[in-house]
């Protein structure tokens, strides 16, 4: 069962493994990145990071589609992290069953920036430029329940009265 599905251009960090872990209760943590796939010092960190109480698989996402798709899946309580808003929208309309939630954490503070160009603010971690925001949108129109929360302990707000 994917319990939630996080967009945070850091993947696992502090808050995933000591918070975001505990708070839904997953058995496995998916990292659906091809970057981080491709890179065994990006995945060692990143598996660094990871919580004990959680197996932590660290794979591309077209792999992380597959394996949301095997009915194994609904058999464990998955976190699954994307890194920008095109792969959180690919995984989101690739898969049958949907997270209960959709959350957007931290985004677009360090994530590369176009022509040098910094991203306009939505919130204190949420930057986007328009085609970003426009991919968000499309996420928005899944009708999933989707919020901009950056910790368990910060309130939960709808991101549409975020991007409107």
């Amino acid at each position: 069962m994917l319990k939630l599905i996080r967009l945070d251009e850091r993947l696992i960090h502090g808050q995933i493994a000591i918070k975001w872990s505990r708070v839904t209760g997953v058995d496995r943590i998916i990292v659906a990145n091809d970057a981080a796939a491709e890179n065994s010092v990006i995945q060692k960190s990143l598996m660094m990071a990871a919580p004990p109480t959680c197996k932590t698989a660290i794979i591309s996402v077209d792999k992380a589609i597959e394996m949301m798709k095997n009915p194994k899946a609904a058999d464990h309580k998955i976190l699954l992290l994307v890194n920008n808003p095109d792969d959180l929208l690919k995984v989101l309309t690739s898969i049958e069953e949907k997270p209960e939630t959709v959350n957007i954490g931290n985004y677009g503070r360090i994530a590369p920036k176009v022509n040098g160009e910094a991203r306009p603010e939505y919130k204190a971690h949420l930057y986007l430029y328009d085609d970003e925001k426009d991919t968000l949108k499309k996420v928005l129109d899944l009708g999933l329940r989707t919020v901009y929360q950056v910790t368990p302990d910060d309130a939960a707000e709808p991101l549409d009265k975020i991007l409107n």
